[in-house]
């Protein structure tokens, strides 16, 4: 079952306006997804196993190591994966 009510409106919505907002995916995606995290840590969205792994999935995209600049591919990924969370968090 869904979350419901004003918080998890407001988690999905934020996450939403940081996907979509102007800047680089990579970025976005580390500012959406530190949205989602605190979302389930206050318990205002509740985890699904989709949403899960879409997340390992994401994170996967968007490890760097030192002084390594994201773009292109793990750009492109990024986007891929938030449009998939966007449509998962209906269910969470």
């Amino acid at each position: 079952m869904a979350s419901s009510g004003p918080a998890a409106d407001t988690a999905r919505a934020t996450f939403r306006a940081a996907m979509e907002a102007r800047g680089h995916a990579v970025d976005n995606a580390r500012v959406a997804t530190a949205g989602l995290d605190a979302a389930f840590a206050s318990g205002a969205l509740v985890r699904t196993s989709a949403l899960d792994q879409m997340l390992a999935d994401l994170r996967v995209a968007l490890e760097q190591d030192d002084d390594q600049k994201l773009g292109g591919k793990s750009a492109e990924a990024a986007r891929f994966i938030l449009r998939a969370i966007s449509r998962e968090l209906d269910n969470a």
